[in-house]
């Protein structure tokens, strides 16, 4: 896997690191486009950086879940490296999966518009309320519920920050995972489903989270 990983120190692993997935059709250079390196470094954060590419074949049998877990987030671990992890849109979903796998293997999840499953998935949480949604499903490989019982008892473990854009075209799912989290975890900006409204919610999460930890 070609990770576009930027040091905080060339040649030394931080105590510190962000893996980011980003959205469909997108590449890990579009993360340095964007200004999400030069936010970091205009904070003088001690923080590592991994870009991951999502490869068609890898999304569509989910082995970027596994890719990440063993080859990214081991190997930091292993280093005695904090690590968040986190996405934008179907980044977002596959970060989630991520961490409904080995949710002890991060220290924080960081959600930028995040692709939540089908209308009818959000829709039958969005009339139950998350906290009382059953998540009832005879299927055991039914992913999307997977994702949702895990955000359901999740317990604040992993931290989750979520930011949203006020104008973003799936804002009507995003509301539903909004609703169940703790205002403090909700993060929503001016803005649509777009690379300038995403640096927004980047530079928040880093100042909140990382500058100005709770």
């Amino acid at each position: 896997m070609q990770t576009l990983r930027v040091p905080a120190t060339p040649g030394r692993r931080a105590a510190l690191e962000v893996v980011l997935l980003p959205a469909a059709y997108s590449a890990p250079e579009d993360f340095v486009k964007a200004g999400f390196v030069e936010a970091v470094r205009a904070r003088s954060l001690n923080l590592d950086l991994s870009f991951v590419p999502l490869e068609l074949s890898d999304v569509t049998d989910r082995t970027i879940v596994a890719t990440v877990l063993e080859e990214l987030i081991a190997p930091a671990r292993e280093h005695g490296t904090t690590v968040w992890l986190g996405g934008i849109s179907l980044g977002g979903y596959l970060a989630l999966c991520c961490a409904e796998r080995a949710p002890a293997a991060i220290a924080g999840l960081a959600l930028f518009a995040p692709y939540l499953g089908s209308y009818l998935i959000t829709g039958e949480i969005a009339r139950a309320g998350l906290k009382s949604w059953t998540g009832a499903s005879g299927d055991a490989a039914d992913e999307e519920r997977r994702i949702w019982r895990f955000l359901k008892h999740r317990e604040a473990q992993p931290p989750l920050h979520l930011g949203l854009g006020r104008e973003d075209r799936f804002a009507e799912r995003h509301r539903v995972l909004a609703a169940a989290l703790e205002p403090g975890e909700v993060d929503t900006v001016p803005g649509g489903h777009d690379w300038p409204t995403w640096r927004r919610l980047w530079d928040n999460f880093l100042d909140v989270r990382l500058v100005r930890p709770a």
